[in-house]
Formats: structure tokens, sequence, C-alpha cells
């Protein structure tokens, strides 16, 4: 008792409240109360926070200066009307009335850190001093005094201090130890505290219940025992020691059905994985064996292994059917995080469900990847965001405590919790051991009931165990000894579940019998999840098949005509009398006024705008996001007019592109976070649910896209592949070389490149306003679902030569390869540049100081696929050039030249010669130093009309 007391001496001594500085706290205090507005901020914010406490009547009333009263006392006890006495019972009885509040907010502060949470109890419960009622001048003689906790919900007004004890013991450090003081919502407290605290955190489950858990517990060891015994030594990443996640699994499904919501998109690393295809999603077990010994059907390009697979059923509930999502996913951890995120909010969208009522995202993490992958941050920062909220997430983590061979807390993180990242975004967390599945269901029970109430994100962490290694022919013992000796000695969670059951009066032979029953089912190759809707088809369904079997060459009309052009123009350009636009943004739409009226030509903005307005007014939603894309990195686009004279920080913004007919289409456009992984994961994953809405991230610039590789490389390029997942997304990546250095001059088009295969996606960069027009059009009116990449300009959104005439909207098509546009003498030409990109108008402007009518320029559009019979034809127009150059802005070793120079010598006739001006083979993307810039530039435009040099590869 001495210790905790000492310990709480030094506390109150040190703490900026008590010491010396209290007098200097009171006074300022006083002011306060007088003046809120005469003390530092940092001081207002801690006392404006003090007033939201309740009086220690449990009434609202608020706070009074104190020096009036202090004054008057002491004048009284001038006047002999006050007598100074010692210090009565009263006194001391009020100090531990306090010292009860106290108490009561410590154990919901941190009273999980106290709680049997470890199923392998690896290290002794913490000495936490805050926990102790000695550390509040509590002795055993006071066990029996009563107290007032109606600030509780434990069912009394009044308890003693040893009833008041137990039941925050129980409450707060049994197995299951839940986290949700930081919230600062009140209400979500309250809420907290109402449904933990009367139920002192144990479930009152009925025979049936507890019969269903264990059955789900049998379910989810007997798969992991009889794929171990039946495909030994294959990769599977099992779930043993972890089973009680199933269980949870089950629970949140069935409830949430209850809850009416119609569909529940879960994404999920390798762990466990395999388990909820077929005891969770009713995969049949038959197809999983075939994956094992490789008589599946294989018919995709690349395919992918079992544990990366998705998988989708309808299930019945209380509330009816539940159709259920699995994602794809890569081995990249959490990566599949804002991709579910996005396939939610589209799926949300289709269904008009604004608060996430029918649909349910449910990510499952482990607890090393949820505590060190970078996208969780995003993902969550994401949350609560109008363009991307989903409603809440349930977040369920498989921690076994683990992370591949790191165990030691030293290592394994720099927080407590694996879970703290979320206090952030305040998302409470409930820790609760896998031993204890009837805890896990409680704990899966009240976080979806949280999530309908509140809408938003809510962890439950099940502390379990990895019974084997990271995968199936690992040896963990090689450097967990300890933890694996602790593992051996365990005879797991569902024997445990079975002997406690039987303890209950039921049945010794019930887990026998039940693990029979499974290994039949097993053996049979027959569902496990009973019953599967097998012909349920739900009205919001997406139909896939009319964007499957499509080739890139196939044709879409995307000119409209003149008419409607200008409809179209006059509703977009036209701002409302109330909307005061800055008078650079009128400019801008009085010019795109007259361009919609042929009297301008149309410029990039323009070109884009149109595009979106026969896309919505034709049917089609736009769904544009990322960093400043509103307004445009560069201030081309101006989507979004905000009123000048707005006096309120929440209103006052007009979209026209929102107006352009009574029943278009929905655009949305949105300012992104500063994100670039999350945000292209999520708009991947709304694509890949959208085949009908133009879904386009643009990166503020292209050089940042590299912040999404994983996004890029796992799935963009390659889930089609991999998965047969057809996905329509629009890249657009602002891409030119203008000497702003080596960040912001790269979109690394060569990356891209080097990813093209397969006709998995569309690269292009379209150099004038048509062009821009016709390529997005393209990309819905056809049924090509590709995703598409677009180098866009940075100089040329406001070049004049990049303008288009008004003909080139209302007729044609876009452009894969733009030939000569001067009328040069065919048979003159010996030299053919073909380029891509900005440095077209360089090379067009260098011609015409040079008189060099021998030369002919082409424009390369579209880069992947590449158009060859396009090309060989414009080729074919000059027969007597002897020598084809490609020129590029990119050092060598980058943009498109070591991937197009192979399509370009295939189109080329015997004797035909091919060069390359550019600049030199570089580590970085570009220089720093803008005069070095415009030496290089000149260097590479003047290269492309001299003589060839260096590489030169002869058909």
């Amino acid at each position: 008792m001495s210790e905790t007391k000492s310990v709480y001496a030094a506390y109150s001594g040190n703490t900026y409240l008590f010491g010396g500085n209290a007098p200097y706290v009171e006074e300022m205090y006083e002011n306060y109360l007088a003046n809120p507005g005469s003390v530092p901020d940092t001081w207002r914010s801690y006392f404006d926070a003090l007033q939201h406490v309740p009086a220690s009547d449990g009434s609202d009333a608020k706070d009074v200066p104190h020096l009036p009263v202090i004054n008057a006392f002491a004048e009284r006890a001038k006047q002999g009307g006050t007598k100074v006495v010692q210090a009565s019972a009263d006194v001391e009885m009020g100090r531990k009335r306090t010292a009860v509040q106290q108490l009561i907010a410590a154990y919901r502060n941190v009273g999980q850190r106290w709680a049997d949470l470890d199923p392998l109890q690896r290290t002794e419960r913490p000495v936490i001093h805050e926990l102790e009622p000695s550390f509040y001048g509590f002795s055993d003689a006071d066990q029996e005094a009563v107290f007032d906790t109606s600030n509780t919900f434990f069912g009394k007004d009044r308890m003693s201090l040893r009833e008041l004890l137990n039941a925050l013991r129980e409450t707060y450090c049994g197995t299951v130890g839940p986290e949700y003081m930081y919230i600062t919502n009140q209400a979500e407290k309250r809420w907290w505290q109402q449904k933990l605290e009367s139920i002192r955190s144990k479930p009152s489950f009925n025979t049936d219940k507890k019969k269903h858990i264990l059955d789900r517990l049998t379910a989810a060891e007997g798969l992991e025992r009889f794929l171990h015994t039946k495909f030994v030594g294959q990769k599977r990443f099992s779930l043993e020691g972890g089973e009680s996640f199933i269980a949870a699994m089950d629970e949140l499904i069935q409830q949430a059905g209850a809850k009416g919501v119609q569909e529940i998109v879960i994404g999920m690393a390798h762990r466990g994985r395999l388990n909820v295809l077929v005891n969770t999603l009713g995969k049949m077990p038959g197809d999983l064996f075939a994956e094992f010994d490789h008589t599946a059907p294989e018919d995709l390009p690349a395919g992918d292994v079992k544990y990366h697979q998705g998988f989708s059923s309808d299930v019945t509930t209380p509330g009816g059917p539940v159709h259920l999502s699995l994602a794809f996913n890569p081995s990249h951890l959490e990566i599949v995080n804002p991709v579910v995120e996005g396939s939610v909010r589209a799926r949300m969208d289709r269904r008009g469900d604004r608060r996430g009522d029918q649909v349910l995202p449910v990510l499952v993490h482990g607890d090393a990847a949820f505590a060190g992958q970078g996208v969780n941050q995003e993902t969550l920062a994401l949350a609560q965001t109008r363009g991307y909220t989903t409603g809440g997430t349930v977040h369920l983590i498989i921690n076994n405590q683990i992370g591949f061979t790191t165990s030691d807390p030293r290592d394994l993180r720099s927080t407590l919790y694996c879970t703290d990242i979320v206090k952030g975004v305040e998302s409470p967390v409930l820790h609760v051991n896998g031993d204890d599945p009837e805890a896990v269901v409680l704990a899966t029970q009240l976080a979806l009931e949280y999530r309908m109430e509140f809408r938003k994100d809510v962890v439950v962490d099940i502390i379990c165990f990895r019974k084997l290694g990271h995968n199936e022919q690992d040896t963990p013992s090689l450097t967990q000894p300890l933890m694996y000796k602790k593992i051996a000695q365990h005879p797991g969670t569902r024997k445990l579940y079975a002997d406690r059951l039987a303890s209950q009066g039921m049945p010794d032979t019930l887990g026998d019998e039940m693990a029979k029953a499974f290994r039949a089912a097993m053996d049979a190759g027959k569902h496990t999840v009973d019953p599967v809707l097998t012909n349920f088809k739900s009205k919001y369904a997406v139909d896939w098949s009319p964007f499957l079997g499509k080739k890139w060459t196939d044709v879409g009309e995307t000119a409209i005509p003149l008419a409607e052009w200008k409809r179209l123009a006059e509703r977009i350009t036209t701002i409302p009398e109330s909307v005061t636009p800055h008078q650079l943004v009128r400019k801008v739409y009085d010019d795109r006024a007259a361009m919609g009226r042929g009297d301008l030509p149309v410029d990039w903005g323009m070109g884009e705008h149109m595009a979106f307005a026969s896309l919505v007014a034709s049917g089609y939603p736009v769904r544009l996001s990322g960093e400043d894309c509103g307004r445009g990195t560069f201030t081309h686009r101006h989507a979004v007019i905000h009123d000048q004279k707005r006096e309120k920080w929440d209103v006052g913004t007009y979209v026209p592109l929102e107006n352009v007919a009574d029943n278009q289409a929905p655009f949305v456009v949105i300012d992104s976070i500063l994100s670039e992984e999350a945000v292209l994961g999520f708009e991947y994953g709304y694509a890949s649910n959208d085949p009908n809405t133009l879904v386009i991230w643009e990166a503020q610039f292209g050089d940042f896209a590299n912040g999404a590789q994983v996004v890029i490389d796992q799935f963009i390029a390659s889930g089609e592949v991999k998965w047969g997942r057809v996905n329509g997304i629009t890249l657009m990546l602002p891409h030119g070389y203008e000497g702003q250095g080596p960040e912001h001059s790269s979109a690394r088009l060569e990356r891209f490149m080097q990813l093209s295969a397969d006709a998995n996606m569309q690269v292009v960069q379209p150099t004038t306003a048509s062009q821009i027009f016709h390529i997005l059009r393209r990309q819905m009116v056809r049924n090509l679902r590709k995703p598409l990449i677009i180098m866009t300009p940075k100089s040329l959104l406001r070049a004049k030569d990049a303008a288009s005439p008004l003909s080139e909207f209302t007729k044609g098509g876009f452009q894969t390869v733009i030939g000569e546009s001067k009328a040069l003498k065919a048979d003159k030409v010996k030299r053919v540049i073909a380029c891509s990109g900005k440095v077209y108008y360089d090379l067009v402007k260098k011609r015409e100081e040079k008189g060099a009518d021998e030369v002919a320029i082409l424009r390369v559009e579209q880069l992947y696929p590449f158009p060859h019979k396009v090309f060989a034809s414009e080729l074919r127009k000059f027969p007597n050039a002897t020598e084809i150059l490609w020129c590029q802005d990119e050092p060598q070793n980058q943009g498109a030249w070591f991937f197009i120079q192979h399509n370009i010598h295939e189109n080329m006739v015997e004797g035909q010669k091919l060069g390359y001006s550019g600049r030199a083979a570089s580590a970085s993307p570009a220089v720093g130093y803008s005069h070095l810039h415009q030496e290089q530039q000149k260097a590479l435009v003047e290269g492309a009309f001299a003589k060839l040099k260096g590489f030169i590869l002869t058909k």
C-alpha cells in the first residue's frame, strides 16, 4: 500500500495540475470563468472540456467563479460567523466518493491492460497501479463501504466498494478487453458503457447457440486437419489456433442479415482464407480439393494460387438472403482493403444506400500487417469523408501474436496494441481471447451493433495463436522455441470449448460426434454451410456478359451531333445568377460558351467537360477523384464553381455537370485526401463492381502514381489474367518535360509499357482536345472494359496548338495514330519521325524553322495495344523514306523507346533504318537544373533532324 501511495503522491506532485502550479492554474481558471477569451487558447480548450464533465451530483450545472465564494466565507470568518473545525468524516467520505469515480474511470480507460486475453499466457499480468483501490487511498476496511454508482450500468445506483470492484473487473478485465474512452462523442462512450457493464461483458447464450458455436469450431479445425493429412506439405496458411474467427464470421453474417444487410464484401489475406471459402461462403470442398491436386479447370492466361482466389455466394439469414463476396487479392498484405471499400461504395450507390444499411464491408487482418502496412492508415483516413465513406467497416484481426518470424514485442511494433492505429479515427476496439469462443461471438455482435448505430469503423481483435509456421513448410520453433513449446501443449480451442460445454451438462461425446460428421462431409466433398442458395439472384447484381470477350479494335461511336453539342455546351456554361464565380473562372466559362458556339477552338478543359456532359446525358455516370481534381492541378478544369460571396463553409458551390439534363446520370467529382495508394485502390474496387460508370483517378502529378504502384501492378495490370476480373478504371496522369524537375515531369510511362501484355490495358498519350474527348467517351460507349492509362499533358492544357475545331467533335473518333498534318510531297520524304506527346509540337516548330519538308512527323497516340495496321498505313504513304526515327522527351532507358522499337521495326520495309533521338539514359526521370533541361530539350529536337547516330537498327 505504501508503494501505491508513493506513486500517487509522485503523480500528484508532478502533474501540471498539482504541486507548485496549483495557484497559477486556479487563477487562470478564475479568469476563464469570468471571460473565456482572456486565457491562452491551449488552456481555454482544456477548461472548455471541463465544462462538459457532469457535476458531482450528476447534473449539468456549470461551474461558477470560485473567488467570490471564497471571499464570502473569509468575510464571514472575520465576522465570527464561521469557525474553523477539524475535517469531519463527511470530508473524508467526499474524498472517497471522488476516488470511486476515478477508479471507475481507470477501469474504463485501462482495464483491458489487465484483461485475460492471451490463450498462451506467455506473460504475467502487468502491475497497473491505477486499477488498485490502494492507489486511491482505500484500505481493506473500505471494502464494504457503499458509494454512489449511478453513472455506471451495473444495475445498482449504490454498491459496496467490493461489489463495484468485482463488477469492474468482470467487465473490463475478463476475456474481453474493450477500448473506447478515447472517443470524443459522449453518446458513443455511454453506449459502450451501457452495452458492456449491463452484462459485465459476459454473454448468456442458450444451448442451441452454444452447440452452433461448437459446430463452427469443429468445421474450422476439421477442414485444416483434413487438408493437413490429405495434401501433405502443400501451402494453405492454416487457421489452426484461430478457429474462433470462423464462429465470429458466422455470427457477423447472420446478425447482419437480421439487421437488413443484403450484401457483405469481405477482404482478407491468406491466413484462414481457405477456411472462409469453405466454411463461411460455402465453396464446395470438392472444388477446393481439385485445386490442391491440380485437376481444377485452368482457363485463365495466368491464374493464381488457391489462397488468393475470390468467391461469391448467397446464404440464408434471419433477415433473408445475403450475398457474400470475398475479394480476390494478392500476397501484398492489406492492399485489398481500399479495393473492398470501393466495391462496397459502388454497391451502395447502385442501391441508393447512402448510409450503408444494406451493404457491409468486412476486413480481416493479421496483427503484424495491421500495425505495419501504411495502406491501413490511408484507408482509415477515407472512412468518414464524403466521397469514400461506406457507413463503417467491421475489422476482424486474427492476432496470432507473430509476424512471420517476429514475435518479440521489442521488434513487433512501436505501440502497445496492433490496433492502436485506429485511435486516430476514434474507432473502438474489443480485444478478446480466442480461446473463449463465446466472448468472441459476443464481441462480434457488439461490434456490428455499434457499426449499425454510429456508422463508424470498429475492430474485434481476436488474440489467438498460429499452430503451424507461416506456411506449412516452415519450422517455427527455429525462431520461437518458447512460444511453440506452449503451442504444442495447447489442446486446441475446439477441445477446450467442448470440455467446457460438457462441464455444463452437455454430452461428453458431442464434440467427437460433430468432428466425425464433418469428416464425412469432407470425404464426400459436400457443403459445410447450409443452406447456400444456388439459384438466387439479386436485382442489383451486375450483368458482366456484355463486356466479356471483346477486342480492343472494336469501335464505338464517340462523335455527337452538332445540335446535341450546342445544347450540352449551353447547359454546362450557364452559371446561375445566385452564384458569383471568381473573375478568372468567369473568363474560363465565357470562353467555353464561345467554344460551344463554335466561335473559338475547343481547348482541353472544354473537351473534357463535353465528354463528361455527353456521357451523363446518355445515362453513364461519371466519378472523378484525386487530389485537386475539382479545380485541376493546373487550374484547367473548374468542374466546381465556388461562390465568391459564400457566407458558410459548407455551402456555396455549383457543379455545372450536375445540371446537364433532368434525368441525367450522376456526375461526382471528389477532391480526395492526400493519398495515392488507398484512393486508387478504392477507385479500382469501385470500377470492379460498376462497368457502367466512368471511374477516373487523376494523379496530382503523374510522378506520384508510383505511390500506388502495388495497386497498378497487382490489380490494374494483372487482375484480369490472374483472376478474370474485368475492370474499366481510367487513370489520368499528368506527364510532360517542362523543366519542373525529377518529381514533376514523368508519370513513368515506361513502367506501364513494361506491364502491358495480353491486351490487358490501354496506354494512350493524346495531344489534342478532341482526342481526350473521344478517348473518354470511347471508354464507355464501346463494351470493352480494360484499364485506360492516359498520359495527360500540362502545358498543352492551354496551348492554342492543342485546341481543336468543333468539327472534330461532331465527326470521327479517337485516332490511335495521327498522320502527317502538313501537305508534304510524299515522294520527297526521306525520314519519318514517330513520336508521342508534347514533343510533337516542338518537332513541328523545329521543322518549320529548318524548312525540312523532307521529314514527316507521325504521332502515336495509342502506345498499347500498338495500332500496327494504322501505323503501317501511315508509313506506306512515304515510299521513299529510308529512315525512321523515334523521338521522345524521356531519357533513353525510360519512356516508350525500349518497348516500341520492335513494333516500329515490325512495320518497316527492308533496308529502312531505325534510330533514336531523346535524352541520354538517366537514373533520374529529369534534371532539376533549368538551364540543363533547356539544353537537353534543344539537343533532342535538333537530333531528330540530324544524321542518325548511336543505336541504329536496320530492317
